[in-house]
């Protein structure tokens, strides 16, 4: 294969979770650059809308709480003609409350957005990937995957679950040609971390926290996930690739 063909997404289907904000956004558009048809979940239509604007795809409404979601979204999927090669699960949540204040609904909310969901709609599609015998997990572990944060028990249980489940789906699927891996990122401005970025001197200290000196931007991600989509990971799965500036080689 040339350099070209190896990260090429020419003839592949994506789905992307979280697709109409933050990183969901930026790998669905790197993804359709790249040849992809995709397909992308959220609850909210115009975020949705405005992401495949001037672009190719499949925008499903949906509620990922839901207790049938990955039902539903198969079934979307399958109405559109795009059943995914790649599956990336960016949603959601981060509720920023400190341990004596979690309740179990929050407790239980997200958990089941960061880390039940990606294993149950991922498992969905598996049977798809593996007659294929082609196909790609990406998650979105985080910096919490490894180190706690102030306000951050319930999400950073959560993702430290994903590095788990990660590495779980790997070495169940990968005989099949399944590569499942997770991207950690830094601090890049989304909807969710809104409460550092509209912090001047929250945002300057964890920029200092870089061995490069900056935070993220969006488009700093593009590139790893579209290598974790592509023939080129073929003998990549079960890691972590953290892209956080070298904030965890500090």
């Amino acid at each position: 294969m040339t350099p070209q063909q190896l990260f090429s997404m020419n003839g592949k289907n994506a789905l992307i979770t979280g697709g109409g904000t933050g990183i969901g956004k930026a790998i669905a558009h790197a993804f359709s650059d790249a040849g992809a048809r995709i397909a992308i979940v959220g609850r909210r239509e115009a975020m949705l809308t405005e992401t495949l604007e001037e672009r190719e795809g499949t925008a499903i409404v949906a509620d990922l709480m839901a207790d049938d979601a990955p039902q539903s979204i198969y079934a979307a999927c399958e109405a559109a003609d795009i059943i995914p090669d790649v599956i990336v699960n960016a949603a959601g949540l981060n509720p920023r409350k400190h341990a004596d204040d979690v309740t179990a609904d929050v407790w239980q909310q997200t958990i089941h957005l960061n880390l039940s969901v990606p294993f149950f709609l991922s498992q969905i599609f598996v049977p798809h990937m593996k007659q294929k015998q082609w196909g790609r997990i990406i998650n979105i572990a985080s910096l919490q995957s490894n180190r706690a944060f102030t306000n951050g028990i319930a999400y950073g249980a959560s993702k430290g679950g994903i590095s788990q489940l990660t590495r779980a789906m790997a070495e169940a699927w990968s005989k099949d040609g399944i590569m499942a891996n997770a991207i950690a990122p830094g601090f890049f401005p989304t909807e969710l971390t809104a409460a550092v970025f509209g912090d001047e001197e929250v945002s300057k200290h964890h920029a200092s926290m870089t061995c490069i000196g900056r935070n993220g931007e969006l488009s700093d991600l593009t590139g790893p996930a579209l290598f974790l989509a592509s023939d080129a990971c073929g003998f990549v799965t079960g890691q972590i690739v953290n892209v956080d500036g070298g904030y965890t080689a500090k």
